[in-house]
């Protein structure tokens, strides 16, 4: 890396720039980071061809839809040791994107090229949107964070391409303060993020419960309730499609998703580090694994604990610090304060998503490519214990792990650094001084409508 690359990386932007640019140890720090990952990413792409095994099934499952085959045994997919778990429709989608071959044989450096394009997609919170700072440091965060695109690479997964959806997604949703002006326009392309971040729900339907966190997002309640209902209907509308057009495929695809074909592997039964599979380990050691009440409410337990429970003491904070609630009618109260902040509101909303990939079910180990975004966003504003604290548990100390052969692959060393830099940021959010930031244009007789539909 080159020293003017150094100096770009500590670029002005963001609303803690200041003592951003004053630490030099941070500038060295995110700087270190970097070659961490480039070295870990060079590494990652001399691999060898014996890996990509989900492209390569993921373009069989195509091809075999197109001879007329049942994609969904494995026996009519060449070379495969996996099923194809996406839904029916998906088979024509993805048709161009397998065809001619070059998506197997090239899939690592065009993944490459499609992570930096998701992380140069991202938007900013505050003022500092497209600061080369900011730039630079999602970038580093994208590609290195919780070795998630490691694992894209070496599986070849399509989380790439649901990372695109999502990326252009949160560009449409967390308009700027002052977008308001755009009129119409805006809304149109805050509808369209929804609709996208409900089909990148349909691709693996755990992940659902994050359309719920557009609720929080700066906007009148039944703006925000459209956007919802948008994004519902991006998410079932793959599911009709599936269903009405591609019927004979359906039986054959929940046959494949619950183990149901005898003698082939499937996805309920693969071993992923998730709070489930952390409570069913936990549950195993307790002698008590056979009880599905057992590992439910640990299960639940642990969400609630470790997620959920800190992430609503962290809001509570942070909102009742800025001025008392309205008891009688709190929600309009809460609505309220999400207008009359739209930069918090925004940061909430992205953290919540955060926080249910983390409460997920089922999140597989690429998963956290997706995981890595989300938190790209929220890191860049950031002050700079917080910075260095994130960059160095979520990023550097993977990276170095990857490079000296230690690869993640056992236990729930993904989970736990994201848990980690969960909590950073939760920390960081609440020492935050709160300070009331309207919306440009915003008048009191706006916020006024907040109150109701």
């Amino acid at each position: 890396m080159k020293s003017g690359d150094a100096a770009s990386l500590a670029a002005a932007g963001g609303p803690h720039a200041a003592d951003v640019l004053g630490t030099s140890w941070l500038t060295r720090l995110i700087v270190a980071v970097a070659m961490l990952v480039a070295a870990a990413t060079a590494i990652d792409l001399g691999m060898g061809e014996t890996f990509g095994w989900d492209a390569r099934v993921n373009c069989a499952a195509v091809d075999a839809h197109i001879a007329g085959l049942d994609p969904y045994f494995m026996e009519n997919l060449k070379d495969a040791k996996y099923s194809y778990p996406y839904l029916p429709v998906t088979l024509d989608a993805f048709r161009p994107l397998c065809a001619g071959g070059v998506l197997v044989a090239h899939y690592k450096a065009i993944y490459l090229v499609l992570a930096i394009l998701c992380a140069l997609s991202l938007p900013g919170l505050g003022e500092g949107r497209r600061s080369l700072r900011g730039t630079a440091l999602r970038v580093i965060f994208a590609l290195g964070g919780f070795v998630g695109l490691e694992w894209v690479l070496a599986t070849g997964n399509f989380a790439i391409f649901s990372g695109l959806l999502i990326a252009a997604a949160l560009a449409l949703l967390l308009r700027p303060a002052g977008s308001d002006r755009l009129g119409n326009k805006s809304s149109l392309l805050q509808f369209a993020g929804a609709a996208l971040l409900g089909l990148v729900t349909s691709f693996k339907l755990v992940y659902c419960p994050i359309i719920a966190a557009l609720y929080l997002l700066p906007l009148q309640r039944s703006r925000k309730l459209m956007l919802i209902a948008v994004a519902s209907g991006g998410f079932v509308l793959p599911i009709l499609i599936s269903a009405v057009f591609y019927a004979h495929l359906l039986p054959s695809w929940l046959g494949a998703i619950f183990g149901q074909i005898p003698g082939q592997h499937s996805p309920s039964n693969e071993v992923n580090p998730s709070l489930l599979f952390l409570a069913r380990a936990l549950a195993d050691r307790l002698g008590l694994v056979g009880s599905k009440l057992v590992i439910a409410s640990l299960y639940g337990f642990a969400a609630l604990v470790l997620v959920i429970g800190p992430l609503a003491v962290s809001v509570w904070r942070m909102i009742a610090a800025r001025g008392p609630v309205d008891v009688r009618s709190p929600l309009n109260w809460f609505d309220r304060w999400l207008i009359e902040h739209p930069v918090a509101a925004m940061r909430l909303a992205v953290l919540t998503m955060y926080a249910f990939y983390l409460c997920a079910p089922r999140l597989k180990e690429y998963a956290f490519f997706d995981v890595a975004l989300y938190a790209a966003i929220l890191i860049v504003d950031l002050p700079a214990a917080g910075l260095a604290a994130v960059m160095t548990v979520a990023v550097g100390i993977p990276a170095l792990a990857s490079i000296t052969g230690y690869a993640f692959i056992d236990g729930f060393d993904q989970l736990a650094i994201a848990l980690a830099c969960f909590w950073i940021m939760l920390w960081a959010q609440s020492a935050v001084p709160g300070q009331v930031v309207r919306a440009a244009g915003v008048e009191p007789a706006q916020l006024s409508r907040a109150e109701g539909f």
